[in-house]
């Protein structure tokens, strides 16, 4: 467990909120948030409840930087905003998700030309819209569902040893190759991020997305990969199955995560469904 003695503060929080106005589709959500071993924090979350052209909209997103914090603070801080103005936002929602991811990675890109550093970002996103659920990733942080208390993953980490990802990067002139793990060009752990301009080429921030109908869904881990490492999917759920507060699941993944080594900083973001 974490104690006050630690030296670094967990963050966590939460809230509820109504997504229709006759009160259906209760749901609940807690975020946690810990630098853990790392020597600085690069992990962003976010929340949001927002009304989108008279429809409430519910955003939860994950970032894991690397390189520096400057890419995932970005993309926390621009991602939703270019997703929500985007015309095509409700009645073509992949289509807006996809061009509002690719928005942002441009955005930033172009506000660090010039500059002589180089941070990327992975995003892991759940978007809920009426009775859709649509999940977007890129990089290796996860989203992982649960149904009738089995795991369920939306998402699939984006790893350059991954068939179809390794194929992509060749294709475009990269190489992959072991340097205590597969890197994209010896360097970087994942195929596909926010920033990273000198890979730009290779590493691109197009999302993959799974969409599902929230009908018969319990609840939804978003977390970074200082989670993943340590604890499966099974496991993740059955801690918030156990755990009736989205806060409390929340906190206690980041801590069982802690507790079992991870060296990396830890965040997730739970978010419970009632009436759904």
């Amino acid at each position: 467990m974490l104690t006050m003695r630690d030296p670094n503060v967990l963050l966590s929080g939460g809230g509820i909120s109504f997504l229709t106005e006759k009160k259906k589709g209760k749901i609940s959500y807690g975020y946690s948030s810990y630098k853990g071993k790392r020597a600085s924090m690069e992990d962003f979350y976010e929340t949001r409840i927002s009304e989108v052209d008279g429809q409430l909209v519910a955003f939860f997103g994950v970032y894991d930087g690397h390189g520096g914090s400057r890419a995932a603070e970005y993309v926390k801080n621009n991602l939703f905003k270019n997703l929500s103005s985007h015309p095509d936002f409700i009645k073509n929602t992949k289509s807006a998700i996809v061009e509002a991811f690719k928005q942002t990675d441009t955005d930033y890109l172009n506000e660090e030309k010039g500059k002589q550093r180089d941070a990327g970002s992975t995003a892991s996103t759940a978007v809920l819209l009426g009775d859709r659920l649509l999940v977007a990733n890129v990089g290796d942080s996860r989203v992982v569902a649960c149904r009738a208390g089995s795991a369920i993953p939306l998402s699939i980490d984006h790893k350059p040893d991954r068939s179809d990802e390794r194929q992509r990067i060749e294709r475009a002139g990269g190489f992959i190759i072991w340097a205590g793990t597969w890197r994209v060009g010896g360097v970087l752990a994942v195929s596909r991020a926010f920033g990273d301009k000198l890979l730009k080429r290779f590493v691109v921030a197009e999302p993959e997305i799974q969409e599902e109908e929230i009908s018969g869904v319990d609840f939804l881990i978003i977390a970074s990969d200082g989670l993943w490492n340590v604890v499966s999917n099974k496991e993740a759920v059955d801690i918030v199955h156990a755990i009736s507060d989205a806060e409390t699941s929340a906190k206690k993944l980041t801590e069982e995560a802690y507790a079992r080594g991870s060296s990396d900083n830890i965040t997730c973001v739970v978010v419970q469904f009632e009436n759904s």
